[in-house]
């Protein structure tokens, strides 16, 4: 039967890939760098339109400490990359910074790293996303009213793309990355070679000159430091992302550790050297760039509808001869595709956490699950639906979403550094061989010298952010830390309910097993559902109904006797006209007569095939069932009777694979076993 929702997902998500088709999808290091790395390739875009963001409070008499703030961003930058080499070797199964704060410092603290980064990676989406956005209408104007739609769109974009798997989102996100890399780095030499012959190129801001901001101007001692600190944590944004490939290294091809630390390395070679130039150029070409257009002097016109070009545009548009050149629409177009799917970094990330934290049982166990192309779908699926929402209610600002971003990156880096160190300690203590002791030694320097950079970050980014909208960040954490621990208490508590104490104890039969077949009224599903009760053989068998209307219940009684069922039927007076509460109870009072007996109850019931139906059908066995599940040594069977529209039903058993799935392919000794079964008459 042609189905129109099952054609709609193989297009959009592609055909149902068996889980011993997983090595398919093990990335190469040239589409692991676009998968993993585009999120801090891309934040090149915006990191330096940051650092101009919060200098320019102060006017322009602040923007000489932009070249110090992006050399220490820089310094920072290679610390951080180092220092997870040293992960991705150490902790090759992919848990990262989430793993080795685990495995050194503790449950509780390695919560903590897992709950900032499922944070951090919902911003990541929301920021790129939305910084994307902007690029599109800093070349398209007249789309700024569509901003947060366009937003949205992109999510589902990625998501869709993202539900087909790994290997193929990189294959549709690796030339836009590439291209990226290409068109900014040719923008750079090109503005460099200008430069050094004496055409400079110069933005179109250039001769606006900027009013300070009342509150932020003549700054001098402590007020000053904080402006510059302020500019450095957000310019720290460049170093979103940089821990996705520690968690994504079971993704990459053999060997795992190897390709994930030359990806890791050749990630930040690209970032430095592209972060560096666009901030270079822009001191060159004197972009002048403010939070609020009004500050702009010289500037004509309503400056409330004027809308500033970005940084890349401004720069894009002086080296490459105007807003009308083909270089300009290039870099626009690519920086745009780069900004949107860089949240791929996320998508990617996102899912394979929340896998790790589901089977150590700390999120719900779907979690864990893999869809029809191998990616753990619910995880997609959640991180779109809650970074749309934040769009939605942000109206994609990035102004206002930056506020919100790169606490819980640095609070992971800060930490996973320290296990490091930890780790690299106990190292120490068993290994003998001089050699080994020495790199031991120097990897522990790195991660020491990491841990220490990276918590003074982090407690500058949260004094110079909080209470522009950090804690909300912060509180989100904390929720999610709270709720983690608690689901790992609940199955913890469900496990030690459930755990086998005494098999021999557990085994011992009832005394005698009681059948109840519920009838409403005599047709052919309960003639099934009495044929079925007298199948099982229990001790004792009877038919209950419940009298609301004693005419049909007489009618009910007649039929009975004239059809010469031989199951006896029991009829319940219900002066209130209920159903459920006088079966309860009668159910009830069978099992305080015999505490020992067993009562089975038949529950005949439709299967229907369109939705609306179920709101027709079935209500009263569903208050029975829900009902009768909360009472301890009764056993609730439905005995299903197919309608004929169930025929015209998607049946999940027709379909491979089921919707229904678990974490973990199976292993190839199982693969074979099935093999040869098959191959069997």
């Amino acid at each position: 039967m042609f189905n129109v929702t099952a054609v709609l997902k193989r297009l959009v998500i592609g055909r149902a890939m068996r889980s011993d088709e997983l090595h398919e999808t093990l990335l190469p290091k040239r589409l692991a760098l676009p998968i993993f790395a585009s999120d801090p390739l891309s934040s090149v875009a915006y990191a330096t339109q940051e650092i101009l963001l919060v200098l320019t409070l102060g006017g322009l008499a602040y923007l000489h400490f932009t070249p110090w703030i992006a050399a220490a961003v820089v310094a920072l930058m290679a610390v951080v990359v180092l220092s997870y080499r040293q992960v991705v070797h150490a902790y090759p199964s992919g848990g990262g910074s989430y793993e080795v704060v685990s495995t050194n410092l503790g449950p509780s603290a390695g919560l903590v790293v897992a709950a900032s980064l499922l944070v951090d990676y919902v911003m990541t989406v929301a920021v790129s996303v939305a910084s994307g956005v902007d690029n599109i209408i800093s070349a398209l104007p007249a789309l700024a009213e569509h901003r947060v739609a366009m937003a949205i769109g992109f999510v589902a974009l990625l998501t869709a793309v993202n539900l087909r798997g790994v290997r193929e989102s990189g294959r549709a996100f690796a030339a836009p990355t590439y291209l990226f890399i290409g068109g900014i780095l040719i923008m750079v030499v090109t503005g460099l070679i200008r430069y050094l012959l004496g055409d400079a190129p110069v933005a179109e801001s250039a001769h606006y000159g900027i009013a300070p901001d009342p509150a932020e101007a003549h700054l001098t001692g402590l007020a000053l430091l904080m402006l510059v600190l302020r500019a450095f944590s957000s310019g720290c944004t460049a170093l979103t992302g940089v821990e996705a490939i520690s968690n994504g290294v079971p993704a990459f091809r053999k060997p795992k550790s190897e390709n994930a630390a030359a990806t890791m390395t050749a990630m930040g070679v690209i970032a430095i050297t592209m972060f560096a130039g666009v901030t270079v150029l822009a001191l060159i070409s004197k972009v002048h760039i403010t939070d609020d257009a009004c500050r702009l002097t010289g500037l004509r016109g309503d400056c409330e509808s004027y809308t500033q070009r970005t940084v890349i545009a401004q720069l894009a548009a002086s080296v490459f001869g105007g807003e009308h050149s083909v270089g300009f629409f290039f870099v626009q177009a690519a920086t745009a595709l780069v900004l949107v799917f860089a949240a791929n970094t996320a998508f990617n990330g996102f899912p394979l956490l929340a896998s790790i934290l589901a089977q150590h049982r700390y999120l719900p166990r779907q979690m864990h699950s893999r869809g029809d192309r191998l990616a753990f779908s619910n995880g997609i699926l959640a991180l779109a639906v809650v970074a749309a929402l934040l769009l939605w209610g942000y109206h994609a600002n990035v102004t206002s979403l930056i506020h919100l971003y790169i606490l819980g990156v640095f609070t992971a880096f800060t930490l996973s550094q320290l296990g490091m160190v930890r780790h690299w300690n106990r190292e120490l203590r068993t290994e003998r061989d001089p050699a080994v002791r020495r790199r031991y030694h120097f990897a522990r320097v790195i991660n020491g010298v990491g841990s220490l950079v990276t918590g003074l970050v982090l407690v500058i980014v949260l004094a110079t952010k909080f209470t522009e909208g950090a804690w909300l960040a912060v509180l989100a954490a904390i929720v999610l830390w709270v709720m983690m621990r608690g689901i790992r208490r609940h199955y913890d508590a469900i496990a030690a309910e459930l755990a086998v104490t005494d098999p021999h104890g557990e085994l011992v039969a009832p005394s005698r097993v009681l059948g109840i077949v519920l009838v409403s009224t005599l047709h052919k599903p309960t003639l099934r559902a009495l044929a079925y009760a007298r199948a099982f053989h229990p001790d004792q068998l009877e038919a209950l109904t419940v009298s609301v209307d004693r005419d049909e219940a007489a009618a009910l009684r007649r039929q009975w006797e004239e059809y010469g069922i031989e199951v006896p039927l029991k009829v319940i007076d219900s002066p209130y006209r209920e159903v459920t509460r006088p079966v309860v109870e009668y159910v009830r009072s069978i099992r305080r007569e015999s505490p020992r007996d067993v009562v089975a109850v038949f529950i005949p019931e439709y299967v229907v095939g369109r939705w609306w139906e179920n709101l027709l059908h079935n209500q009263s066995a569903l208050w029975l069932k829900s009902r009768l599940l909360f009472t301890p040594g009764v056993m609730v069977i439905s005995v299903p009777w197919q309608l004929t529209s169930s025929a015209r039903a998607d049946h999940p058993a027709a379909r491979a694979p089921g919707s229904v799935r678990r974490g973990e392919p199976p292993t190839r000794a199982a693969h074979e076993h099935h093999r040869v079964r098959s191959r069997q008459p």
